[in-house]
């Protein structure tokens, strides 16, 4: 699943590098997905939006076994 949780991930990151940031995939265990958010992104106002509504909302599409993204 963490392979597959990198590709996903890696369709993203040209989103957030556009911005000035980056993520970084830290673990997955259990469905959980655990990123940190690098750069621009690590100390955006908005990160939290980002995560949820962006990367946890595109990797649920895609990988119907994610159950939650957070914030290592």
């Amino acid at each position: 699943m963490r392979e597959r949780v990198e590709q996903v991930i890696d369709k993203i990151r040209p989103m957030l590098q556009r911005d000035g940031g980056d993520i970084e995939l830290v673990d997955v265990v259990d469905g959980v997905v655990k990123v940190k958010l690098t750069g621009a992104c690590g100390s955006c106002p908005m990160s939290t939006m980002t995560l949820k509504m962006g990367v946890e909302s595109t990797l649920k599409k895609e990988i119907p076994e994610v159950k939650e993204v957070v914030a290592a």
